[in-house]
């Protein structure tokens, strides 16, 4: 009787192992998949750049060091690429993202630009880009929290220890004016 006893507690130990052993793959697997989903997106932004500031070159000759910023800003974001760690890569998104917010500034300048039905298609797509980009963090920040939740909370802290389980990085928003509630003036 003792040893059917001593079976069922290993078999539910083995049992409760595997589980937790289990989960922690798949939280980690989701992690990498929406990890993935940022960089499609990310990409997909990086194509369009280029587009997107020839067509307002066009228009806008003399405002060079605008278009300067936005090719350095997309190299180093291109750079950053998959070796940069996630906080890494943000921040050299977030230096693009400012530097688009300049190459829109200057087309605001330029009524004609606004017109142009390329121009238009690609601020279309770099906005719906954008959109989807904000998702994909979204996602991938959700995923990253019930990894690294599952991570510290017992028993399955122990296990996540014992097999080399490291916490992954949120993907963050560094820069600290989009954070900032937006004025409104009348």
């Amino acid at each position: 009787m003792e040893l059917v006893v001593l079976i069922v507690i290993i078999a539910a130990l083995a049992l409760f192992f595997i589980a937790t052993y289990n989960r922690l793959i798949t939280l980690r697997q989701r992690v990498k998949e929406a990890w993935a989903d940022i960089d499609v997106q990310l990409k997909r932004r990086h194509d369009l750049i280029p587009n997107l500031v020839e067509t307002v070159k066009g228009y806008a000759t003399h405002e060079s060091t605008v278009f300067q910023n936005v090719t350095q800003a997309r190299a180093a974001a291109v750079a950053a690429g998959a070796s940069a760690s996630p906080q890494e890569r943000a921040q050299a998104e977030n230096m693009l993202t400012t530097a688009l917010r300049s190459v829109f500034a200057v087309a605001e300048n330029y009524p004609q630009l606004q017109a142009v039905q390329e121009f238009k298609d690609l601020s279309e797509n770099l906005t719906a880009t954008e959109d989807k980009i904000a998702f994909a963090r979204r996602f991938y920040n959700g995923n990253v929290r019930d990894f690294n939740t599952a991570l510290q909370t017992f028993p399955t802290n122990v296990f996540a220890s014992m097999f080399g389980f490291k916490a992954e990085e949120y993907f963050e928003l560094a820069d600290t004016a989009a954070r900032e509630v937006p004025q409104v003036k009348f």
